[in-house]
């Protein structure tokens, strides 16, 4: 089953692939000690991103370097940019410390979505871990916003600690509400924590979904979608209908340096959403 859309920027005029656009910081958010979100406005030109859920954007820190961010905000609002941000290397340590006000470049949207129109009219299940929950935000958006599309949607989140939950306000928000099922869980409990403790995927067998009409989208570290994928296998849920997003070191976004190939598929062109299927033969191997 093939994503929905690969490097779409027909809604973009004069779109250049390897020229940064320029885009100023209009809101920073530190959502936990070591991530962030920032919202970005263009500096001058066309005012709306277009964007489809699962896409990503090479984002440049003038004089320090550029990484692939996935696109955290809103497909329905494409007045608003946003991305989250785990401070882990130097450019993203650069980039926490920027401030409302300072600008940095932009190139994108590059990259395949997830399969939002083939999963309508099933359930759907969405497993994440660590910060995997901010590349299937806009997920979730564009679900709650078109909900009669839709079956069941269940949303599984674990992170090491309670601290490290992102999108606090929006997971309570979306927890007391009944569009969605949503389970918590973190590795490390504190002692005000009542909530579930363990793996993520202790979380599959509590969930509610029709595993013959069901479609997977999972992301987190590699380790953790592995045996997310076996999980889902038990449950009965068909490879063709798992979908993960790949992390590699995506240096161009539009498949030309080879950077981030495994085996024959180049994860900034090809994903970095990949239906299993089409990948299990590499997936979890290391790069070199």
């Amino acid at each position: 089953m093939a994503t929905d859309q690969k490097n779409n920027h027909s809604k973009t005029p004069f779109f250049d692939p390897m020229l940064p656009r320029s885009f100023r910081i209009v809101r920073f958010q530190q959502e936990t000690a070591e991530t962030f979100s920032i919202e970005l406005k263009p500096v001058s030109g066309q005012k709306e991103f277009f964007f489809e859920p699962g896409q990503f954007n090479m984002l440049y820190v003038f004089g320090t370097g550029e990484i692939p961010i996935s696109v955290s905000g809103d497909p329905t609002k494409p007045e608003v940019l946003i991305h989250t941000i785990r401070a882990a290397g130097n450019v993203t340590r650069s980039m926490n410390n920027l401030k409302v006000g300072d600008s940095i470049g932009v190139r994108g949207p590059f990259g395949a979505s997830w399969p939002i129109k083939a999963a309508e009219g099933n359930d759907v299940i969405i497993v994440t871990g660590g910060i995997g929950l901010a590349p299937l935000r806009p997920v979730i958006y564009h679900m709650l916003a078109h909900r009669e599309k839709f079956g069941k949607i269940v949303l599984l989140c674990g992170t090491r600690t309670p601290k490290d939950i992102i999108f606090h306000k929006e997971l309570e928000k979306w927890y007391a509400g009944a569009e969605l099922e949503v389970h918590i869980t973190v590795d490390t409990a504190l002692p005000s924590w009542r909530g579930n403790v363990g793996v993520v995927t202790t979380l599959i067998g509590k969930a509610h979904f029709d595993h013959s009409r069901c479609t997977a989208m999972v992301c987190g570290p590699e380790i953790m979608m592995h045996f997310t994928v076996q999980e889902l296998q038990k449950r009965g849920v068909d490879n063709k209908n798992i979908h993960v997003s790949m992390e590699r070191n995506m240096q161009c976004g539009i498949g030309l340096c080879g950077h981030c190939q495994i085996g024959p598929r180049i994860v900034c062109k090809d994903g970095p959403v990949f239906c299993y299927e089409e990948i299990k033969g590499v997936f979890t191997k290391r790069e070199f």
